[in-house]
């Protein structure tokens, strides 16, 4: 058989893009798409000027009806793209050549930057629609597992050591609470991102004299964006806090990996991601099933935070137009959102088939034998003795439980101070994790009724 062509990137490999991708995100950042993207700007232009009187609408028609995708000389236009060094002025000879007499009115007035940037905003859009479907079906996995494991206490841990029992609602609620904050973040930057850029070649719009203004409401109008004070072209938080909430995003994917990795481990065994034979299989351990979609969030959370950070340095720009800067986002913004793309696919796989061992939670939560809740002990002796005397009663009880290998219960009954407050009874209790879950079981219905909350205000302004 052939050998296959392929790529040199892993979000393009034939063998790892879906690992890293999705094929959605892929066709939004496209060559295709960009240079559809493109000519999707310039005929906007063009019709928004000729609805302003700047050229003839008889020439805005033709180019709306002779530029068309299909039509493009994609080796040419990378010849030339190669030698400018940018798309737009190879694309403008060829547009400009289809559409015969009404050619000349071709980006009329504008620069490159305007036409890219432009373009970039509306796959970014795209890209965020993507990303936003995502997010609610994330969210979605997050609350039923919240719904169904509010009550199935687990042991919590701090500095990797047994802290005080939870409940593994609660750990999903905390979980779910970031992505709730992710997606009102998401709508919140829209307005901010989705601008048109339309400025010319030193952002004053000079070239389309009086109604330079004009066309460029008219170009967001036809494009469905928002219009800007003055134009962005070398101010570009925008794009930057895109990028960033994509950092944060994939961040957050990759605390909810790191967690899920470390309790599937062998010696915790608490959670596994769902069983597709095959997957995770190791070519010579048989018994293995690695956490395959949490490590690929890992990695991506890494990945696109190091874009984030590139897109912060490239927003000092010099001037009125970049060397240099500016063209750091054509690497970033796509990969970017491909990398997150393919983490919240892996997510959703993880999530809603996440295999949960309640009964080996409850084993580890009872690993210590009563030390678990140790803190439990010296909060019921504070009101008689004093919170820190309390405190070196229950220290040394726990001591004594370690050295000799017996349960928090029978050390503490070898301390008259605790005997002479409480029974058999009331010691076998306070050392029971169970009877130690605090506020965990509210917080988890708290943070599940917020979000079932939030997604209604979402559909209210749909």
């Amino acid at each position: 058989m052939p050998i296959p062509t392929s790529s040199s990137t892993a979000i393009d490999s034939l063998l790892f893009r879906d690992a890293f991708g999705t094929p959605a995100m892929r066709a939004v950042f496209a060559d295709v798409s960009t240079v559809q993207r493109y000519i999707e700007v310039e005929v906007a232009l063009a019709r928004a000027q000729a609805a302003c009187g700047m050229i003839p609408s008889a020439a805005a028609q033709t180019i709306a009806a002779e530029a068309q995708l299909s039509r493009i000389d994609f080796d040419k236009m990378r010849e030339e793209t190669d030698i400018v060094g940018y798309p737009i002025l190879p694309l403008v000879h060829q547009l400009s050549s289809l559409c015969g007499d009404a050619g000349r009115y071709v980006h009329w007035g504008a620069t490159t930057q305007d036409i890219m940037d432009t373009a970039s905003v509306l796959q970014v859009r795209a890209g965020l629609d993507l990303v936003e479907a995502d997010l609610v079906q994330v969210r979605g996995a997050l609350r039923r597992l919240v719904e169904t494991h509010r009550d199935t206490a687990m042991a919590g841990r701090t500095h990797l050591q047994h802290a005080l029992p939870v409940t593994f609602g609660y750990k999903a609620a905390v979980w779910l609470t970031m992505f709730d904050r992710h997606q009102v973040r998401l709508a919140q930057l829209r307005e901010r991102v989705e601008l048109v850029q339309l400025g010319g070649a030193a952002g004053t719009l000079a070239s389309m004299g009086e109604g330079g203004l004009a066309v460029q409401d008219g170009l967001a109008r036809e494009l469905g964006l928002h219009v800007a004070p003055t134009p962005w072209h070398v101010a570009r938080d925008g794009f930057a806090e895109a990028v960033n909430l994509l950092a944060l995003i994939t961040g957050s994917l990759g605390k909810v990996a790191l967690d899920i990795m470390m309790m599937a481990s062998t010696e915790f065994g608490e959670v596994y991601e769902p069983f597709v034979k095959g997957r995770g299989a190791s070519s010579t351990m048989p018994q293995k099933r690695n956490p395959i979609s949490s490590e690929l969030m890992l990695a991506a959370a890494k990945a696109v935070r190091q874009h984030a950070g590139l897109m912060v340095d490239g927003m000092v720009q010099d001037f009125e137009r970049a060397t240099g800067p500016w063209h750091a986002e054509w690497i970033a913004i796509p990969e970017s959102f491909i990398l997150t793309a393919g983490a919240l696919h892996q997510a959703k796989f993880a999530l809603n088939g996440l295999i949960v061992d309640v009964d080996r939670m409850r084993d580890n939560l009872r690993l210590t034998n009563g030390l678990i809740v140790a803190e439990a002990v010296m909060m019921a002796l504070a009101p008689a003795m004093g919170r820190q005397p309390a405190h070196d009663v229950v220290y040394d009880a726990c001591r004594l439980a370690c050295d000799e290998s017996i349960g928090l219960a029978a050390a503490l009954a070898r301390f008259p101070q605790v005997t002479a407050q409480f029974d058999a009874d009331a010691i076998a209790a306070m050392t029971d994790p169970a009877n130690y879950l605090g506020q965990a079981r509210a917080f988890a219905q708290r943070a599940h009724d917020a979000s079932l909350s939030l997604d209604a205000t979402r559909g209210d302004r749909a």
